[in-house]
């Protein structure tokens, strides 16, 4: 008899706890490196939606809900290279480490400094990518793209509330784990990417916030010379995004772990001596000797 396509949601759940331990095993410098890459990756989508974006001028005046559907239909690229390659994402690791942390797995600190690292390797990603490969290479340092960017720069950073950019970001990472949720729980190739692209499509159609996706298009257009700085960037787009994808991922890992996870002991239990993880075939509770 052939095995089911998908998982099932709480073979999901469980995959993503020990999703919690491996990253929490790995190397610093590996995670830094993946999390520059996811960064590069992200940002080549994040270029593909603003190219469509800011060269449709004419018909954004007369349909600009048909470029809002177009630019968000192809931005899931970024997402799609990033979950296939296994790199490190910081949104989607702000639905796994808490997972992991509800069910004892990896201790407290293990959640801040994987989102550190993480962090600060999309950050690095997404400024080197809008930097070297986007701007020195002048690829949209004409009209109609220039003026395009710097405007999505402003319509991003600039022209919302605090506020208004919190709840977006929910909205964004809220959609965003669903999408990791629904790869995961996909078993070949095709379905991941669908799984991946449809929830993707409708939060930059929807135009909300995503903190890493915005590393590279809100500095893009301060490179391009957009009426914004680089504090009015952080003080708003950066701090609230992120705040509201914390949210937002919650909204997906916490209901799983109460759903799914409640008689669940996959993982391992805290060695007092070395701190160490692990678990066994069966998924129950092991402590090192």
């Amino acid at each position: 008899m052939a095995s089911e396509s998908t998982l099932k949601p709480a073979e999901v759940a469980q995959y993503f706890v020990q999703a919690g331990i491996n990253k929490h095993k790995d190397r610093y410098e590996n995670i830094f490196a993946k999390a520059f890459l996811a960064g590069v990756m992200l940002s080549f989508g994040g270029l593909l939606s603003e190219i469509v974006n800011g060269g449709s001028a004419g018909l954004t005046s007369s349909n600009p809900g048909l470029v809002k559907l177009l630019s968000g239909f192809v931005f899931p690229v970024g997402l799609v290279m990033i979950l296939l390659q296994g790199l490190e994402l910081l949104t989607s690791n702000m639905m796994i480490f808490p997972m992991a942390l509800v069910k004892r797995v990896i201790p407290w600190w293990s959640l801040p400094l994987n989102w550190l690292i993480v962090f600060w390797g999309n950050l690095a990603g997404s400024l080197f990518f809008a930097g070297i490969l986007v701007k020195f290479t002048g690829l949209v340092s004409v009209e109609p793209y220039l003026s395009g960017i710097q405007t999505f720069a402003i319509h991003k950073a600039g022209e919302p509330q605090w506020h208004q950019i919190f709840l977006r970001g929910i909205g964004c990472n809220w959609l965003v784990c669903v999408a990791v949720w629904q790869a995961a729980g996909a078993k070949e190739t095709v379905s991941k990417i669908f799984a991946i692209w449809i929830p993707i499509w409708i939060f930059v159609a929807c135009g909300y916030d995503h903190v890493i996706a915005n590393m590279f298009s809100v500095p893009l257009g301060i490179m391009l010379g957009a009426d914004l700085t680089t504090v009015e960037y952080i003080r708003k787009s950066l701090i609230a995004s992120f705040l509201g994808n914390v949210v937002g991922a919650l909204f997906v890992g916490l209901p799983a772990c109460y759903f799914y996870l409640r008689d669940h002991t996959a993982g391992g239990l805290r060695d007092a001596e070395n701190g160490s993880y692990h678990s066994n075939d069966e998924g129950s509770t092991v402590k090192d000797k």
